[in-house]
């Protein structure tokens, strides 16, 4: 029996990539200033599992982000993916997000704009708010809709930045709740992160590439981190849930991400940094 492609957690992982990639913003200035930066990724198959017919797939992501922690920071991301399943059957994923979160965490603001193939654009517009012990979502596309989360949910840059703050604390697994807008904006998915030991700037590399090239990388500590997420909203029918799907990457204490593997059960892509270019940045006056 061929497993149709997990179209929908294809979406969804993308989204969540275009913060992974992204330094998180929060409380900045408390820890290494976070940098200015364009990436590209070269994507490819690592290996499918169980039945799904999946022959190659190959892709790009372009990332570029911008800002401070006084301005905020926008975020603009695109991945290109084609998955060939055999028998001259491909899928064109084309996603699109440009996002804005300020210094502290509290606002979000998003556009993502998805293709699949020759359908329809599937388009996502929306802000959230934080305020008091909950957040307020507003959304204009692709319904017009206003709904709360609980104030424990954070927004995925926030999320990144805990992340950070939790490996310099010597932690090694962390829970939150995340909201980033991905399905029909109305998405929020329980996280679980495994850290893993921090790894020094000068340790040799086996696999380098231009991050690990950069004079401006090469004194910073990094860590191994992989991210599970699950859908809130879904019921485990006995014993253990399984994640919706899972990244891993090694994160710079400066928030930028190398070595991508994304899990989406049937198959698992890997990300290899292929540019890395370093922008200016205004530091806050």
């Amino acid at each position: 029996m061929r497993r149709t492609l997990p179209l929908s957690r294809l979406r969804a992982a993308s989204l969540a990539l275009a913060v992974i990639v992204a330094p998180g913003v929060a409380h900045a200035a408390a820890s290494a200033p976070f940098m200015a930066h364009q990436a590209l990724y070269e994507l490819k198959l690592l290996k499918a599992r169980g039945n799904a017919t999946i022959n190659s797939a190959n892709g790009r992501i372009l990332y570029d982000f911008t800002g401070s922690a006084c301005e905020g920071y926008t975020s603009d991301f695109r991945q290109v993916s084609e998955l060939d399943s055999g028998e001259g059957k491909n899928t064109l994923s084309d996603l699109r997000s440009t996002s804005w979160e300020d210094g502290a965490g509290k606002s979000y603001r998003f556009k993502i704009d998805t293709r699949m193939n020759d359908g329809d654009p599937s388009m996502i517009d929306g802000v959230a708010e934080r305020d008091g012990d909950h957040v307020t979502i507003k959304l204009k596309q692709p319904v017009v809709k206003t709904f709360t989360l609980p104030g424990t949910t954070v927004f995925p840059t926030e999320q990144i930045h805990r992340i950070i703050a939790a490996a310099r604390e010597g932690k090694s697994v962390l829970e939150l709740s995340v909201y980033d807008g991905s399905d029909t904006g109305e998405k929020v998915y329980n996280t679980l992160t495994v850290i893993g030991a921090a790894i020094p700037g000068d340790r040799k590399i086996a696999t380098p590439d231009p991050s690990t090239d950069s004079d401006a990388m090469k004194s910073l500590t990094r860590w191994p981190v992989t991210v599970s997420y699950y859908d809130q909203s879904a019921k485990p029918n006995s014993g253990e849930q399984t994640p919706v799907y899972a990244m891993s990457f090694e994160l710079y204490e400066n928030g930028v991400s190398r070595s991508l593997v994304l899990d989406y059960n049937d198959f698992v892509i890997g990300g290899t940094l292929g540019k890395f270019n370093v922008k200016a940045s205004k530091p806050c006056k």
